[in-house]
């Protein structure tokens, strides 16, 4: 972690805007730092950030002991010293309580997990964490999705994840916030320039400038990345852009950044038992994402006065997202069933068909449009004698969706599923959606004493969702023709309160109860309906309401300082009421989104840092306890346990699939001489049930746990000229992150389908495998 406390105060000292004892106090927790924002609007712009951001938009801060949990801060610095290609990559390989799901094999399209709640690039998968760049929500509007692709990493200034329900963060913030800043020219500045390559023909090429004027400022950053991937048709081309051109003086700060990417990114679907031998094959291909990215952002500060300062951004975002899936059916040659029987356009006919087709290719495109801004207040002013720091803040985010599907008749050509011609398209779908989101906010830190500390937070919601459209599937009557059409509401007011004491400089307690919400996305509320199921990301079927997920959290720990080490322990409980999964329909492939009742997820972290001599070392442990609290049924025909209508009964206790119970990191950096350092992460990771196992009693058991071992290296050639040097999986592990069950289709000889119909229908557990061995080198020229 990069937040440390009980620093020496420089001899030299930075301008400030704010009363003296106030600068003195930000002096106090700044120090000791290589440069200097003269502003302090900008320190969060720093390598390193001892304030936390206690409120989306970048403030005045919180120090460490008056924040009521275990906040964790990370610099870009350690980034790119590990050679990490996403945030998502570094926290898994940093953090205890972070997992990663590997679901389509690609390293920019994983699942990240915090205490088992996720933030995930793939639509239909329930979002638990509000992502936000500069004090812009990234989560996509459409489907709460956060695409870890469109974020350079060369970018990044600093990361704070603030665990729990924190209101202030607003949508989707029940497990936690993650908030990401960028760098800026004036704590950033000169040029530098470094080319990589190595396993699976990864080549790259990153460059970054930054220089300041009197009172202007610029940054830029670029990214270029080709990867051929190491299984099959798993290919990323990622070409990324960030420039920031800055002015400010003692009393204001403003900032204008323009964020492009142009990114394609191939996925491979996971493999059945049988085919696990060869983890780099493919089950079917081709599957592909394209991520065209257009967004602008003005962040602006101004001291009213020594004691208050205001705060705002306006941003514009555009993506386009263009999205191709392979997709094999359950017929076979031979098979006299067609697979839409149900559907009177679809009686008598054969395979293959628009109604019965062995394969279907889905092109999904989806555009958004979304702008917005916020604003916020700080006054430090006393209150009664005593210090205090009030924040109140308003949002607004609109987000404008044009989501097109067309599902195409395909025919197999080896795994390769190739569009018949004429193309016929059995789905389609034409959904807008409009969202529309308000928050108003207010946070108070009231200092009782120097050593006791009083935090209470609250903020209002208020989402509406607009759907307008159709769904059609002429293949089966229960997909059918659907209206898309429909109006939903969802508002709710959400109350933080926490306790900070702190006995000693070296000791600090704190204990915290915090409330948030998740309104449902359109992507959820458009196939909500069990009579009329969908198959994500092919179609939708319509739009029964759902309810808003409500998670409340506690929270309670001590962490401290010993000598050079830094240390923390706690414990987190967060229920969630009315969460929402995608339950498998009877309709092959198809299913729909419902509420399921409460769910529970509590445990425990313990961390350690410090140093000894020329080693650096970090251990942090966490076990992460993730259970359905209300029982229900859900449909899983590929359950081992199934009933013969494909239902599973999920009983109060069953464990959340994919969540591992105990995680375990450690990360050593040992200085070994003046020009080299040489760095290893340790990752441990317990077994995890498989997704449609959510009753725990598939025959198939567990996703087995794993440990692997990563190293990064760098040698100062010159005080320009830096070799970098990564290895992953060092021991070349096999082991797998994800699961999920599942019919393989492929089950005769030769990968092919059978002859035999009582082979068909094998249900299977399919894995996702991790990379095998590997190793990239790279140099970087700092000019001077």
């Amino acid at each position: 972690m990069s937040i440390h406390q009980n620093q020496p105060r420089p001899t030299a000292q930075p301008r400030c805007a704010l009363r003296a004892t106030v600068c003195g106090t930000l002096v106090y927790l700044l120090a000791p730092m290589s440069a200097w924002a003269e502003n302090q609007a900008e320190r969060l712009e720093l390598d390193r950030v001892d304030v936390v951001g206690n409120a989306p938009l970048p403030g005045v801060g919180v120090p460490l002991d008056q924040v009521p949990a275990n906040v964790r801060a990370f610099s870009g610095r350690a980034m790119r010293q590990q050679g990490s290609l996403t945030v998502g990559e570094f926290l898994d390989a940093n953090l205890g309580a972070v997992t990663s799901n590997d679901t389509v094999g690609n390293p920019f399209q994983a699942d990240l997990q915090f205490r088992g709640f996720t933030a995930s690039p793939l639509l239909g998968t329930p979002q638990g964490i509000s992502v936000f760049l500069d004090g812009v929500r990234v989560n996509e509007p459409f489907g709460d999705i956060v695409n870890w692709d469109l974020i350079p990493p060369n970018a990044i200034a600093n990361i704070n994840l603030l665990p729990g329900s924190n209101p202030l963060f607003g949508l989707n913030t029940l497990g936690g916030a993650l908030n990401i800043h960028t760098k800026s020219g004036d704590t950033n500045p000169g040029t530098s320039i470094s080319v990589g390559g190595g396993s699976w023909g990864r080549k790259t090429l990153q460059f970054e400038t930054g220089g300041k004027g009197e009172d202007t400022d610029y940054f830029v950053a670029g990214n270029l990345f080709h990867e051929r991937g190491w299984r099959v048709s798993s290919q990323s081309d990622v070409r990324q852009l960030f420039s920031k051109f800055g002015w400010q003086d003692e009393r204001n700060n403003l900032d204008l950044s323009l964020m492009l990417a142009n990114n394609r990114m191939n996925g491979v679907q996971s493999l059945p038992t049988e085919m696990q031998d060869v983890p780099s094959s493919a089950y079917s291909i081709p599957d592909s994402i394209r991520d065209e990215l257009a967004m602008v952002t003005i962040n602006g500060s101004h001291f009213l006065s020594d004691t208050r300062l205001v705060s705002g951004n306006l941003y514009l975002r555009r993506l386009r997202q263009l999205g191709f899936n392979s997709n094999l059916n359950n017929n076979y040659p031979g098979d006299s069933q067609p697979s839409g029987s149900g559907s009177a356009a679809c009686a008598g006919v054969t395979a293959p068909s628009a109604c019965d087709p062995y394969a279907r290719n889905v092109l999904t495109t989806t555009s958004t449009n979304g702008w917005g801004g916020s604003s916020q207040m700080t006054f430090t002013d006393d209150v009664a004698g005593r210090k205090n720091q009030l924040t109140l803040g308003a949002s607004l985010d609109v987000g404008r969706t044009s989501f097109n599907s067309d599902s195409q008749v395909a025919f197999l050509d080896g795994i390769r599923t190739v569009s018949a011609q004429p193309v016929m398209t059995p789905q389609t779908v034409r959904l807008s959606a409009d969202n529309t989101a308000l928050g108003l906010y207010a946070t108070d830190t009231l200092s009782f004493t120097d050593k006791l500390h009083l935090s209470v937070s609250g903020r209002f919601d208020i989402t509406k969702v607009k759907l307008r459209g159709t769904s059609a599937d002429i293949t089966d009557n229960t997909l059918g023709v659907g209206d898309l059409d429909g109006d939903h509401r969802y508002s709710r007011f959400n109350p933080a309160i926490g306790l900070n004491w702190n006995p000693s400089p070296a000791l600090n307690f704190y204990a915290s109860y915090n409330e948030g919400m998740r309104a449902p996305s359109p992507v959820e509320l458009a196939c909500a309906d069990p009579t009329h199921p969908c198959l994500l990301p092919n179609a939708f079927g319509s739009d029964p309401d759902l309810k808003k997920v409500v998670a409340r959290t506690l929270e309670a720990g001590v962490r401290g300082k010993l000598g050079d080490a830094h240390w923390n322990w706690g414990v987190f409980r967060t229920q969630s009421t009315d969460d929402i999964l995608f339950v498998a329909s009877s309709t092959s492939g198809a299913g729909y989104f419902q509420n399921v009742g409460r769910t529970l997820r509590q445990g425990m972290e313990m961390e350690l840092d410090g140093k000894v001599g020329s080693l650096g070392y970090t251990v942090h442990y966490a076990w992460v306890d993730a259970r359905f609290q209300t029982p229900f049924n859900s449909e899983s025909s590929s359950n081992s346990s199934a009933a013969p209508d494909g239902t599973i009964q999920v009983a109060r206790g069953s464990h959340i699939p994919g969540v591992p119970a105990q995680t375990m990191k450690v990360r050593l950096d040992w200085q070994a001489t003046t020009q080299w350092r040489i760095g290893a992460n340790l990752v441990l990771a317990a077994s995890q049930f498989a997704r449609g196992d959510e009753n725990n009693q598939d025959v198939n058991g567990k996703i087995a746990g794993y440990a692997v071992a990563h190293l990064d290296a760098e040698y100062q050639f010159s005080p320009q000229l830096r070799f970098t040097a990564k290895v992953v999986n060092l021991l070349n592990r096999r082991y797998a992150t994800f699961g999920q069950l599942g019919v393989n289709e492929f089950t005769g000889p030769g990968r092919s389908f059978s002859s035999d119909p009582t082979s068909w229908n094998v249900n299977d557990q399919f894995r996702s495998p991790a990379a095998p061995r590997a190793a990239w080198v790279g140099l970087m020229y700092q000019f001077k």
